[in-house]
């Protein structure tokens, strides 16, 4: 982890800043055809020089083309000067990587008296019926709030609280996220340490109701986000602790089920309500990033998706001290990273993790299309029946949009002059507001003989879908749309067409919550490059944000996970002998009970701590090879009753290693029952603190531990930083391993590997080896 001094990362933020305000301030185009060519790459944190920190962001697309950023309440402003800090910030972007300041929800002088001076959390932003719901956290309430706006910058009105006085949610009640099933259910998730919540809404998604269910349940998770894809609901969160600098453990994983109510499973096949930590894993810590977490998705212009969240820098984890709040806040800026799905799950950058340097940037200017934000009609063509009755209009939400004032009984055109590639992502923003009418997103559009369109029929309150060639249609696919739609609210239609498939969705907001999908296969001559657009029969149609872009190229393949090389056997021991080689040596030791045999380390647990400045367990430690390595070992950890832990560790000192353990813990909310987790930790010095803190411990949580756990740990000597690098892995089988993210420490002494058995009494360790590998 190379410290880059904060003078350096400084300058960095201003040419950020300065680039940002040049490309934000652009609006997306208004013509027919693509925006001048933009930076092909970019860098995290794409809010660098416009705030200081954002965390648990929120992301829409706004119906005006813009994207709109929603921040937890922090002093955002230090680094010019202001202390105060804003409640739910927002940021305005034209392409996702470059942000302004847009302002915040409450102000000191509007903030709602029921909140009791509470700062607020975690917002997140649905577009329902013709206006914005931001839900947020009250944690001083314990609860969830809602707010609404006409437009994604408000002005906003209070609705109250969401959740009941007692919400039936077995922990806190804050990190909400809504989500909308297909048909058009609307329903809510929340809950934090150590539980994640769902129940239905009403139709206005101001309240919850009905039965409350819990899906998930682990050490510290919360921030639970669910989108809908290829008919699975996966459940996004975060674990281990969001906000500890750069002892952050946070990390982001994911488990799926085909019911918004679960069962959810991780990529293990474990019930994310098991007393287990999880697989999953989404991303997790890098050398230049900690505690990546509590994220959001946003999707494209070509229909690639992206990983929303925050995470603290390694070269400068803390904000200053903050007037008011007693503890240092950490750094969390806003990250943004491609999200892939392969074979059914999704990862950042196909494993890879955060992205630090140049990254190219998402599709966010179409091939053809635009957002009529100029107020003409420049650049679009008129075809088909009524021509003529093509207009502009504008209302304060969407800006510009276009209307057809006839009442068609064939189809009217409304497409671009150049053409879209014949892999394409389209959509538009559609609304019907007479009753007869339709609106229809047009793409592969040759003539009015020979197209593609995705209709929204207010007469059969459907989506329905028709292929034309030569005249001739393929057959009209019709798919219900939900009984009380709104016909007045703008929807989203996206269609995709790869190869000769067809995917169609109607959403409120772009946020894979579609309320209808479709799929279709077309004929082989109507998948072609052609012209996209708007079309409308009877009256009432209106359509925004038409435009089309190469459809996307999946990642299919993972990057490759660590892989030990060869043996090195004088840093490995099978325990085959009834005394120790003496390569080993104790600290605090021998331990009472530990022998050897047979092929095993046996160690009872210890009434013992190797914590802070409880430094009374015994550590078994041999020497390190010199360069990189993994060191693995094979656990089997007897049930006790709690508190128990065994393991590796990587061992400077007392006060300065890295622990991989199966550790057995109390639940937080359940008298008498434990929780089994692999806990990957690092003890150190924290000198970013005020005063300087001298030891510091931060876990994060990797995949299901199992009775018989293989666990390693991956060393890399970072020379150039200055720095040991460690990542951890576990298995349970032996052949499929979870890895977590990285921990980093001064390489400030040697580190020796090591064996603990500790916490509490009552359970016994087995090691069955310790082998030792190149690289």
């Amino acid at each position: 982890m190379n410290r880059r001094n904060r003078g350096a990362s400084r300058t960095g933020q201003v040419v950020a800043v300065l680039a940002g305000l040049l490309l934000a301030v652009l609006p997306p185009t208004g013509n027919a055809t693509a925006s001048p060519a933009r930076a092909s790459t970019y860098t995290n944190p794409v809010t660098a020089g416009t705030v200081d920190t954002f965390p648990d962001p929120a992301v829409i697309r706004g119906k005006d083309g813009y994207w709109y950023a929603y921040g937890t309440q922090n002093p955002v402003f230090q680094t010019q000067g202001q202390t105060a800090e804003r409640m739910l910030p927002i940021l305005k972007s034209a392409d996702l990587t470059h942000w302004t300041y847009a302002g915040e929800v409450f102000t000191p002088r509007t903030q709602p008296a029921w909140h009791g001076g509470s700062r607020l959390w975690a917002p997140d932003i649905r577009y329902t019926n013709g206006h914005y719901n931001l839900f947020y956290s009250v944690p001083n309430q314990d609860t969830v709030g809602v707010a609404t706006a006409p437009t994604p910058t408000g002005p906003w009105t209070d609705a109250g609280a969401v959740l009941p006085a007692d919400s039936g949610c077995a922990t806190g009640d804050i990190d909400q996220a809504q989500f909308t099933d297909v048909g058009g259910q609307p329903y809510l998730y929340w809950g934090s340490y150590d539980t994640i919540c769902v129940a239905r809404m009403n139709g206005n998604r101001t309240r919850v109701e009905g039965t409350v269910t819990e899906v998930a349940q682990g050490r510290r998770m919360e921030g639970g986000f669910v989108v809908r894809r290829d008919g699975f609901y996966y459940l996004f969160y975060s674990d281990a602790g969001c906000c500890d600098g750069a002892y952050s453990g946070y990390q982001v994983k994911v488990g799926r089920s085909t019911s918004p109510t679960g069962p959810f499973t991780d990529d293990l096949g474990v019930d994310l309500m098991s007393p287990v930590s999880k697989g999953g894993i989404v991303v997790g810590s890098s050398d230049r990033w900690i505690g990546p977490g509590h994220n959001a998705l946003q999707t494209d212009l070509s229909g690639q998706d992206w990983l929303v969240y925050h995470a603290i820098p390694a070269d400068d984890p803390d904000l200053d001290l903050v007037p008011g709040i007693d503890r240092t806040l950490s750094r969390r800026p806003m990250l943004v990273d491609r999200l892939d799905w392969i074979d059914g799950w999704p990862v950042v950058r196909a494993g890879a993790g955060p992205s630090s340097d140049g990254t190219e940037v998402p599709v966010t200017t179409w091939k053809a299309g635009g957002t009529f934000n100029g107020g003409s009609l420049d650049g679009w063509q008129a075809q088909g029946s009524g021509t003529k009755a093509w207009a502009t209009a504008a209302e304060q939400d969407p800006g510009t949009f276009v209307t057809h004032s006839g009442s068609a009984t064939d189809p009217a055109f409304l497409v671009t002059s150049g053409n879209a590639p014949a892999r394409v992502r389209a959509e538009a923003d559609l609304r019907v507001t007479s009753a007869g009418g339709s609106a229809g997103l047009v793409l592969a559009y040759k003539n009015p003989a020979n197209h593609v369109v995705a209709w929204l029929d207010r007469t059969r309150n459907a989506l329905v879908t028709d292929v034309r060639v030569n005249g001739v249609s393929a057959g009209q696919q019709v798919t219900a749309l939900p009984s009380g739609y709104q016909w007045g609210a703008w929807r989203n239609v996206a269609a995709e067409l790869r190869g000769n498939r067809l995917t169609v969705e109607v959403s409120a907001d772009r946020l894979h919550d579609a309320v209808a999908t479709q799929t279709r296969t077309v004929p082989a001559a109507a998948a072609r490059a052609g012209k996209v657009g708007t079309a409308a029969l009877g009256s009432g149609a209106t359509a925004d944000n038409v435009g089309a872009a190469k459809l996307y190229e999946p990642v299919t393949r993972r990057v490759t996970d660590p892989r030990p090389g060869a043996r090195l056997r004088s840093y490995s021991d099978e325990f085959d002998s009834t005394t120790l080689s003496s390569d080993w040596s104790w600290v605090r030791g021998p331990a009472a009970g530990a022998t050897t045999g047979e092929g095993v380390l046996s160690w009872p647990t210890q009434n013992a701590e190797l914590h802070l400045g409880t430094n009374t367990a015994s550590v078994l430690t041999r020497p390190a090879p010199a360069g990189d390595f993994t060191v693995e070992t094979k656990l089997d950890l007897a049930n006790g009753p709690g508190n128990q832990q065994a393991g590796l560790v990587l061992y400077g000192s007392d006060d300065r290693y890295f622990k991989l353990v199966h550790s057995v813990l109390p639940l937080s909310h359940t008298a008498g029952k434990v929780t089994h987790v692999t806990e990957f930790a690092k003890e150190g010095a924290r000198p970013t603190t005020t005063p300087p803190t001298a030891v510091a411990y931060g876990p994060m949580f990797g995949g299901p531990p199992a009775r018989t756990l293989w666990m390693r740990l991956a060393y890399h000597a970072d020379e150039a930083g200055g720095e040991h690098e460690v990542r951890a892995a576990t298995s349970t089988d032996g052949v499929h391993w979870t890895w977590t993210g990285v921990w980093a420490l001064p390489d400030e002494q040697a580190l020796r590997i090591g064996l603990v058995s500790l916490n509490t009494a009552g359970a016994t360790a087995r090691f069955d080896y310790v082998r030792t590998y190149r690289g």
